[in-house]
């Protein structure tokens, strides 16, 4: 999504941080949920700045990575090279466990699973000043402000998620779907 591609050249933290992950090279390795949702509710919303980044979630796709905790490895590297920043990094292969889902075929089949449809967006450097945009379920619900639920989980977590999350609040223009 080109809007996705130019707010997020307007802001150095995110650009620094894909740069980081870039250097990763990791199969199907994008930056995704609030690193790149936030940024367009605050844009939506004609915030001056945007909202602090909490955390920033790294997600790939390694089939062939056999050891279970590697992401510990590219966490701490990702820390060496930005401190300040949250790192939460995660090899989609192994995380339908944790959720009881089948297994997920891809970073995008993975995304496709989390509660909101609007956190089910990523991005990540290819090249020199290119980025690549992927979303499960398209980019249309998160420029229309929307939260809205997806069936493969809980309607108690997205729930649940909207009221601890404060996302109401932060961004009152937001409207949830069920």
């Amino acid at each position: 999504m080109d809007k996705i591609i130019e707010l997020i050249k307007q802001d150095q933290v995110r650009l620094s941080a894909l740069d980081s992950v870039y250097k990763l090279n990791l199969p199907q390795c994008y930056i995704a949920a609030g690193f790149v949702r936030n940024l367009v509710w605050d844009w939506l919303h004609s915030f001056e700045s945007p909202t602090p980044l909490n955390d920033v979630d790294v997600i790939y796709y390694d089939q062939l990575e056999s050891d279970p905790n590697a992401y510990l490895d590219y966490e701490a590297k990702l820390k060496e090279w930005q401190p300040e920043v949250n790192w939460q990094v995660r090899n989609q292969v192994y995380m339908h466990k944790r959720n009881g889902d089948r297994p997920y075929s891809s970073t995008l089949d993975a995304m496709s699973f989390w509660v909101e449809k609007e956190t089910a967006v990523a991005i990540r450097k290819v090249g020199l000043d290119q980025y690549e945009c992927i979303s499960s379920f398209g980019f249309e619900s998160l420029f229309d402000y929307c939260i809205t639920y997806n069936p493969k989980r809980s309607q108690e977590a997205f729930e649940s998620r909207v009221n601890s999350k404060g996302w109401l609040v932060r961004w009152p223009d937001l409207k949830v779907v069920q």
